[in-house]
C-alpha cells in the first residue's frame, strides 16, 4: 500500500514527503518531479509568494540508478523564503518578546477554529502549517505515484471549467480526442492557457474577472474537472465503505485547502434526471470486449471503476485571505475589528486541478496494487496485461 506524510511549514526552512509503499522497478525522472512543481507555481491570479520561489524537489532515498528500490522515498523542497523568517519561525531560539502575536483571525480561513484546537495565543503556528504551500510536498508526493501509473498505460490530467462567473458553456469540442490520446495529454493543452482552460471565450472571461477581483481586493473560486484515463475495469470495491473508489477519491480531492465541494461525473446535474437519461447503457463485443456509448457515471459504477475515463469534478471556494478585509475580532481584546491580509493569491483555481492530479494518483495506485499485489515493477506489468486480455477475451463472445 502506498502511503504518504508531508511536513513543514509555509515560511519554514523546507517541506518534505515520505512516500512509503512503492513498488521496486519504477521508473523515476528527476524533472518530472520538478516539472510537476513547476506547473503548481503556474496561473493568472498567484501572489508574490510565487515570485519568491522555484521549487525544486530533493530525492534522499529510496531511489537508485533512476529506478525505486522499494524502501521509503524522502523528498525535501527547500523554501527560499525562509531567509526572510529566520526569527518569526525560529524552531529553538525563543524570538517571543521580538515577534508580535498574530490575534486577528480570517473569516472562513482555519485562523481561529486551530487556534482553538491546539490552544494557540498566536495565530502563525495555524497560519504556517495550514497554508496551501503544504500541497507542494503533496505534489512531488503524487509525481512518484504517477510515474508508476505511467508505465501502466494510466494517465491523469485536468481544466478549469469555470472561475467566478467565467465558465465555459459546454464540454469543449476538443475534449474526447485529448481524452482518447490520454488525460497527460488534456492537462498538456490546458497548460498553454494562462487559467488552464480549453474555451478561449471563457479564458478572457477568467482572466478579466480576476483582474476585476484584484482590482476590488477580493478572491475568485471556481471548479477543477479531473481526468484519469486508462484505468482497468474493476479497480475498487462496493464490500466495505473504505474500499469504495468513488469515497478514497473523493476524500482525496477534500483533502485540498479549499475545496469544499466534489462529484464524481456530472452528479448534481443527473440528481435532476430521471434514471433513463442518466444511467449508461451496456454493449458486449468490440475491440476491448465491453462498451458504453455514454459515461454519465463518471468512469466508476458501484464504486468501482467502470473502465471508462474517471471524470472528478472539484470546487474550490475563493481564498480566505482578502485585501478588502471582512469583519472579525481581536483574540486578545475580543474587540471588533477588520480581519487581516496576509500574502495571499487572487486565484489558485488552476493550481488547484495540478494538486488534484497530485492527490489522486496515490488513490489509484493503491487501487490497482489492491487488485494485482506484486512488489516488483515487473511482475506488476505481466498481471496488469494478463488481466486486461482476460477481459477483452470475456466479452467478445
Amino acid at each position: 500500500m502506498i502511503r504518504y506524510f508531508t511536513a513543514g511549514e509555509s515560511h519554514g526552512p523546507a517541506l518534505s514527503a515520505i512516500v512509503e509503499g512503492l513498488p521496486a522497478g519504477v521508473a523515476l525522472v528527476e524533472a518530472d518531479i520538478n516539472d510537476q512543481l513547476a506547473r503548481r507555481q503556474q496561473g493568472y491570479g498567484r501572489g508574490g509568494r510565487m515570485k519568491i520561489e522555484t521549487d525544486r524537489a530533493e530525492v534522499l532515498s529510496g531511489v537508485r540508478f533512476g529506478k525505486t528500490i522499494g524502501s521509503p522515498i524522502a523528498l525535501v523542497i527547500r523554501n527560499r523564503d525562509w531567509e526572510n523568517w529566520t526569527t518569526p519561525m525560529a524552531q529553538f531560539e525563543d524570538h517571543a518578546a521580538e515577534v508580535q502575536k498574530i490575534t486577528i483571525p480570517r473569516p472562513g480561513h482555519a485562523d481561529l477554529t486551530g487556534c482553538i484546537k491546539y490552544g494557540f495565543d498566536d495565530i502563525r503556528p495555524v497560519i504556517d502549517r495550514s497554508s496551501a504551500r503544504e500541497t507542494t510536498a503533496r505534489v512531488a508526493a503524487g509525481s512518484l505515484a504517477r510515474a508508476f501509473l505511467r508505465q501502466l498505460g494510466i494517465q491523469i490530467g485536468s481544466y478549469i471549467s469555470t472561475i467566478g462567473s467565467a465558465a465555459e458553456a459546454s464540454a469543449p469540442a476538443s475534449l474526447q480526442a485529448l481524452l482518447d490520446a490520454g488525460a497527460e495529454s488534456l492537462a498538456a493543452e490546458a497548460d498553454k492557457s494562462q487559467v488552464r482552460m480549453l474555451d478561449p471565450e471563457a479564458e478572457a472571461a477568467a482572466i478579466a474577472a480576476i483582474d476585476k477581483a484584484k482590482a476590488d481586493g477580493d478572491t475568485l473560486g471556481g471548479i477543477v474537472e479531473i481526468y484519469i484515463t486508462g484505468v482497468p475495469m474493476g479497480l475498487g470495491s462496493y464490500v466495505q465503505h473504505d474500499r469504495r473508489l468513488d469515497s478514497m477519491l473523493a476524500a482525496a480531492i477534500m483533502s485540498i485547502q479549499a475545496i469544499k465541494g466534489v462529484e464524481i461525473g456530472p452528479a448534481f446535474d443527473n440528481a435532476r434526471k430521471p434514471g433513463s437519461e442518466v444511467h449508461d447503457e451496456l454493449f458486449a463485443g468490440g475491440e476491448n470486449g465491453l462498451r458504453r456509448e455514454t459515461n454519465r457515471a463518471g468512469g466508476i459504477e458501484g464504486s468501482m471503476s467502470s473502465g471508462q475515463p474517471i471524470h472528478i469534478r472539484a470546487a474550490m471556494k475563493p481564498i480566505s485571505s482578502l485585501v478588502s478585509p471582512l469583519r472579525s475580532f481581536d483574540l486578545a481584546t475580543l474587540e471588533a475589528v477588520q480581519s487581516r491580509f496576509e500574502r495571499s493569491d487572487a486565484c489558485a483555481v488552476p493550481a488547484a486541478g495540478v494538486v488534484a492530479e497530485a492527490v489522486v494518483a496515490p488513490v489509484i495506485a493503491n487501487a490497482l496494487l489492491e487488485k494485482l499485489g506484486g512488489d516488483h515493477m515487473a511482475e506488476i506489468v505481466e498481471r496488469l496485461e494478463a488481466y486486461r486480455e482476460a477481459l477483452r477475451m470475456r466479452f467478445r463472445g
